[in-house]
């Protein structure tokens, strides 16, 4: 399995969620996100991660998704600058 572009879009979205305040969602505005953003966000929301096709907060699996993702993006961009 590699990382397509739409699986990346997905990470993008998953990072950005505010890990520490689970009250706290996010929106991907449909007038101003990128098209990639908003397939995404859909797709997030139809694989069960999100309560909203444009966002919303994260369910309990979309919660250890984003968890993994964030600590996945942190070691990579930690280990990019120990090279």
């Amino acid at each position: 399995m590699s990382f397509t572009p739409e699986l990346v879009a997905e990470l993008e979205i998953l990072s950005l969620f505010n890990l520490s305040n689970t009250k706290e969602g996010l929106k991907v505005h449909h007038h101003s996100a990128a098209p990639t953003a908003i397939a995404a966000a859909q797709r997030l929301f139809d694989k069960g991660l999100t309560t909203q096709h444009d966002g919303g907060y994260l369910t309990s699996l979309g919660l250890d998704a984003a968890d993994h993702a964030q600590s996945l993006l942190l070691i990579l961009a930690t280990s990019q600058e120990a090279a």
